[in-house]
């Protein structure tokens, strides 16, 4: 499966907003001229199966979505991205892929995506004031930042609230996911 298209890999996770993860970032990513390919951590898959939108992820992006490994004797569904992108990433995806830990299709495509160091990754983690508290949060980001990750982060982005207390129908910041992406894969063609 070959393209001249740009490949957007995009990785969504068991994080609130991941249910708009087609008509926030899939679909726009598309209409930029992205051929998109969508793997879930098997949470988000459960999650998006319920309600029907991994039928429409399939057929906006006439990929199947992948949640779980292929065979060996199987070839990858998803044409070789020119950049990943984790969005919404939850606490735990952000922490898995700051120590490498790839126990799911979607966390071993983008660990390897950061090892590749050439392949720009970009992440954005839908976290709360608390997650931002634990202690290792902050070790978690400097170690995904050293490894070249793009990180979609901070007050100007992402103003952070106490559990439950964000308001009503707040928007996760599409556009800023997929400008990055844009940006990331420019510079890793300039370098």
């Amino acid at each position: 499966m070959t393209s001249d298209r740009r490949v957007l890999g995009v990785i969504g996770t068991g994080a609130g907003g991941v249910e708009k993860l087609r008509t926030g970032l899939v679909e726009p990513a598309i209409a930029q001229g992205w051929q998109v390919g969508v793997t879930l951590t098997p949470t988000a898959a459960t999650w998006l199966d319920d309600i029907g939108e991994v039928a429409l992820l399939e057929k906006v992006t006439g990929l199947p979505v992948r949640s779980a490994p292929r065979l060996p004797r199987e070839q990858s569904p998803h044409p070789p991205p020119n950049c990943y992108i984790v969005a919404p990433a939850s606490a735990n995806t952000v922490a898995k892929l700051a120590l490498g830990i790839a126990d799911n299709q979607a966390l071993t495509q983008v660990c390897e995506a950061v090892g590749t160091r050439s392949l720009p990754v970009v992440v954005f983690p839908r976290v709360n004031a608390a997650h931002a508290r634990q202690p290792a949060w902050e070790q978690h980001l400097t170690a995904l930042r050293e490894a070249g990750v793009w990180l979609v982060e901070g007050p100007d982005v992402w103003p952070l609230y106490e559990p439950r207390e964000a308001p009503p129908g707040r928007e996760l910041p599409w556009a800023a996911v997929l400008d990055a992406a844009g940006r990331a894969v420019s510079a890793s063609a300039t370098s």
